[in-house]
């Protein structure tokens, strides 16, 4: 079951399964309020109306004057949000609060912006400068028993498809560990104030969508648990400052500004400079790269490229550099299938003219900082890239490692960046062990492997692969399959470190 539900997650990307969620949970709040007497189903539906007419014409003008791409998804979501913490409309004076919640939140994209890269969580930031402003504020209503379970069903797939459970997980036990303390001094009960905090506040809500925002998070694990604590802490109704009580938004808006202080500060907009066909279905985009753009190899960025008749996938995609930081460039390695997506069609269709962002530089999929530590690194297909960038990084800086790559493609000619590899084998000693996992072509003068990459193999080429670090990157269900060979062969869970490509993209 749950390889299915990961099978059906790849197939869109992580905003647009947030849309489906936002877009779910308001059609629930609708049934809801029809089949409850005291509500009106038609305040609802003209909030969220209200709302997503005043975003997008908001968001089209903030995304003319500063001339970006505008990001198709991230309107409709500011929206969907703000319409689940904003009571709906009581009466036709209400809509100047909505109005006004709409404009700033999109606005904030934009003006509150450092380096063209927005600093606070948009819905946040909107609901918490109308209280200070004309003194409304968000009632959070999402947060209710009625809306629970959908709130978990649907929160607990995005978390998933955003891998953020550490997070998550971090907030909700700091929340519930300051309520304890609280508690020790105050005398409340214990376990009724966390059934309060859990069944009649939006704290469930607030960590699967508010805190796992990706523009607004820090770029690595450790500083991600860090921030889902802090966060965690602010967020339980007990903290205050003299008479000042931190809301929701409020908490979120101080983990933003921690944020952006242990974060990247980076965002590019880049001009192609090459495209180069590297397999059949495989291209190399090339771009100059900053001067003071720094990363480290293995990490990855989120791309923006604005196109007409941007389809259900949207206009954003999370790419790994492929390129070392010891390189001028800065190196995509981009797979496409016959049913690609808008955006890689538009991609594909590239000229030296067309501008594309690079912004969010994040991921710790990348090497120990022991350079004696043994290293197993397994690439399926375009997850090649990230161990590009590494083995690239070593040979320029003649830094030997003991290190084993596992490469599967498809075909022979699915290979990419084999010069690279085979330098390092040269120079450096770092072995690489290739396989194909269709043979029907294969040709007379292979000598690599066949099939996927089994027990046996590991065994045979290392027979110490106990004391090994190893690192998998590819499909996720090939991520999930090696992972599960991986612990039946005694590797335990922290000597194994993942990355994925959703490849339907």
């Amino acid at each position: 079951m749950i390889r299915f539900i990961d099978n059906q997650l790849n197939r869109i990307t992580m905003y647009r399964l947030v849309l489906y969620y936002l877009i779910g949970l308001l059609v629930v709040a609708l049934f809801i309020s029809i089949a409850t007497p005291t509500s009106n189903p038609f305040a609802l539906l003209l909030s969220v109306a209200f709302l997503l007419f005043i975003s997008v014409i908001t968001n089209r003008l903030f995304a003319w004057i500063f001339k970006v791409p505008a990001n198709v998804e991230s309107v409709y979501i500011t929206a969907l949000i703000l319409a689940l913490i904003i009571t709906p409309i009581q009466s036709y004076n209400d809509l100047w609060f909505l109005g006004w919640a709409a404009v700033i939140a999109n606005a904030s994209k934009y003006v509150i912006a450092i380096k063209g890269k927005h600093l606070f969580n948009p819905a946040a930031f909107a609901v918490a400068l109308t209280y200070f402003t004309i003194n409304q504020s968000a009632s959070w209503w999402v947060g209710s028993g009625a809306m629970l379970a959908f709130v978990v069903i649907g929160g607990l797939l995005v978390v998933r498809k955003l891998g953020r459970f550490d997070m998550v997980l971090s907030f909700l036990l700091t929340s519930v560990a300051a309520i304890f303390v609280s508690g020790l001094f105050t005398g409340a009960d214990f376990i009724t104030s966390t059934q309060k905090l859990v069944l009649y506040s939006p704290l469930l809500f607030f960590a699967f969508i508010i805190l796992t925002e990706p523009l607004t998070t820090p770029p690595t694990r450790k500083w991600r648990i860090w921030y889902g604590a802090l966060v965690g802490f602010l967020f339980t109704p007990q903290f205050h400052f003299g008479g000042l009580f931190i809301t929701p938004e409020l908490s979120i808006l101080v983990g933003n500004v921690f944020s952006y202080i242990v974060g990247s500060k980076d965002k590019l907009v880049l001009k192609l400079k090459e495209k180069n066909r590297i397999a059949p279905d495989t291209y190399e985009f090339v771009f100059p790269a900053p001067r003071r753009f720094a990363f480290v190899p293995g990490q990855y960025m989120e791309w923006t490229l604005g196109h007409p008749g941007t389809d259900s996938r949207g206009n954003r995609r999370y790419f790994t550099i492929a390129s070392s930081p010891s390189e001028r460039n800065l190196r995509l390695g981009v797979k496409f299938y016959p049913q690609s997506s808008s955006f890689k069609k538009a991609m594909l269709a590239m000229d030296k003219d067309t501008e594309i962002v690079a912004a969010q530089l994040a991921g710790d999929f990348v090497l120990p900082e022991d350079p004696q530590q043994k290293v197993v690194l397994i690439a399926g297909g375009i997850g090649i890239t990230p161990f590009r960038s590494m083995i690239k990084y070593l040979l320029d800086n003649r830094q030997r490692r003991p290190i084993t790559l596992f490469y599967t493609a498809a075909t022979v000619n699915d290979f990419v960046y084999k010069d690279v590899f085979e330098r390092a084998q040269t120079e450096l000693g770092i072995r690489t062990i290739y396989s194909v996992t269709d043979n029907s072509n294969l040709p007379s003068s292979w000598k690599g492997q066949v099939g996927r990459l089994s027990p046996q193999t590991i065994r045979s080429a290392l027979p110490d692969y106990r004391n090994c670090l190893f690192y998998i990157s590819g499909p996720r269900s090939m991520v999930d399959s090696l992972t599960e060979t991986l612990h039946k062969l005694g590797i335990a869970a922290h000597q194994i470190k993942t990355d994925y490509f959703a490849g339907l993209a």
